[in-house]
């Protein structure tokens, strides 16, 4: 790697722990890109905005080869954006569950696929893919979003082998519960039931998962891929 300043994908910012992590990270000097399907009001020159859905593989495309037109380079991806809906299985409509996967999974997919592409010239790069620690704990009413962020578990592990070869890295993690807009429609019990379970009962924060994000980032790092981190005490 070169001093140059580094390029860094953040998707999903326009709130909740994206949107933490995009002005983070653009106060530790980064040039972040982010992207959403709605407006997003971060103001910094660092800071650029593209409106997109990261299920659209055309919209994916034409938001990496702009992030290469105007800077010529990208070193990190943190694939922050999803969308869930808790439901019992019995109760979910194919919609919504295809939406999920959509989104979840193949739009995943799309950013790392697009970004690895760009990463592979330089023989460099380093990829987070975030997931839940509502996978491994099972918890009832999330069987759809648990089973797509357990695919970006092992789709993240395969990658790693996949795109090692470049010097790229792939990791994940799963953060506890966090008071974003994601969980606040969850019943307060069912927030309690999470927490009680876990080694730290807390709720989770957005410095917990940038402190995740930089590890895994760091070029120190480049020894450690294929791993998922569950952050609470969950294993």
């Amino acid at each position: 790697m070169t001093d140059a300043k580094k390029v860094m994908l953040i998707t999903g910012t326009r709130k909740g722990i994206g949107r933490y992590l995009a002005e983070y990270y653009i106060n530790q000097g980064y040039l972040v890109e982010g992207c959403s399907r709605k407006e997003c009001d971060i103001d910094s020159p660092f800071y650029h905005h593209h409106f997109v859905d990261v299920a659209d593989e055309k919209g994916v495309r034409t938001m990496v080869a702009d992030i290469v037109k105007r800077h010529g380079r990208l070193d990190v991806v943190l694939n922050n954006a999803a969308i869930a809906s808790m439901n019992h299985v019995l109760l979910t409509p194919a919609a919504s569950a295809n939406r999920m996967l959509e989104v979840n999974v193949t739009g995943t997919m799309l950013v790392c696929r697009e970004a690895a592409k760009v990463m592979m010239r330089k023989r460099w790069g380093r990829i987070v893919n975030f997931t839940t620690i509502v996978a491994p704990i099972a918890l009832a009413g999330e069987a759809v979003y648990a089973a797509s962020k357990s695919a970006v578990v092992t789709f993240t592990r395969i990658l790693a082998f996949e795109l090692g070869q470049w010097g790229i890295t792939c990791n994940s993690f799963g953060a506890t519960p966090i008071m974003t807009d994601m969980i606040r429609g969850v019943p307060k019990e069912k927030v309690d039931e999470v927490v009680n379970g876990l080694a730290i009962k807390r709720l989770g924060t957005p410095e917990d998962c940038a402190n995740v994000c930089d590890f895994f980032i760091s070029p120190a790092s480049d020894n450690i891929t294929g791993q998922v981190i569950y952050l609470g005490g969950i294993t």
